[in-house]
């Protein structure tokens, strides 16, 4: 069941957002505090992918019992380790069940504010973008960054909203992915994400998978971007809850 949303008492919607829970089959007495310091700082969650670790339904049950429990509305994307398992649907259908909109090229608006979801996938950023030329599979890996990359402009285009959000697993941008190490940059992420981006109004944009990388940067077109993988934010913001809270004015 979706849930309202509740606008704070100031007129000003507080959006929380964290990606990369990673929850697993011990994780439920880890999970309990996290979901209630975000039901008093928030009034919106956002989740940015990588919410449990093996893509497996016992792990997304446990994901969701908790997050039956907040009176807040979920919007959520997918991460790649929701794909381990081969079982991503299911861990959809749990987590829908559970109140959580989970987006995929799609667009959601609520409370005045729109949110297209996608995945994204790697390839890498600017001119050291991997091209699709040669060998058929390195052909169909960048494909898959092209096609989630049409998803996202497709999702933006559906929007009317004044405020849009942005919610991906994988980095529109290398800014947001620098701390990694270099090798790994091409898998973090795809500037290919970042186009529809500067092509259609965006307010800001979420993602995460880069655990080690920066949790702040901008698109091409000035775009805040926030990397919100819960283990940086833990490591850049040890003194806060790990998760990052936007304000925008209620509709």
């Amino acid at each position: 069941m979706i849930k309202d949303l509740n606008p704070h008492e100031k007129g000003i919607i507080r959006l929380a957002a964290i990606a990369d829970i990673h929850c697993n089959k011990t994780s439920h007495e880890t999970l309990r505090p996290l979901f209630s310091q975000i039901a008093q700082s928030a009034d919106l969650l956002l989740l940015g992918g990588d919410l449990v670790d093996y893509g497996l339904p016992e792990e997304a049950a446990i994901l969701a019992k908790e997050l039956e429990s907040l009176k807040l509305p979920i919007v959520g994307v997918l991460g790649n380790h929701e794909f381990e398992s081969g079982k991503q649907e299911d861990v959809v259908r749990i987590l829908s069940e559970a109140g959580a909109v989970m987006l995929d090229g799609d667009a959601y608006e609520i409370g005045g504010i729109g949110f297209a979801g996608v995945k994204g996938f790697a390839g890498g950023f600017g001119e050291r973008a991997l091209q699709p030329w040669g060998e058929q599979t390195i052909k169909g890996f960048v494909h898959e960054a092209i096609g989630e990359a049409l998803k996202l402009e497709s999702a933006l285009a559906k929007l009317r909203t004044e405020q849009r959000i942005a919610l991906l697993h994988y980095s529109p941008i290398e800014s947001t992915v620098k701390g990694e190490p270099v090798e790994i940059y091409p898998f973090l992420g795809s500037s290919r994400l970042e186009e529809p981006l500067n092509r259609y109004p965006v307010t800001f944009v979420f993602h995460g998978h880069a655990h080690h990388g920066s949790p702040e940067g901008r698109t091409k077109s000035n775009v805040p971007v926030y990397n919100v993988a819960m283990k940086l934010l833990q490591q850049v913001f040890p003194d806060r809850p790990p998760f990052r809270v936007i304000e925008l004015p209620a509709a």
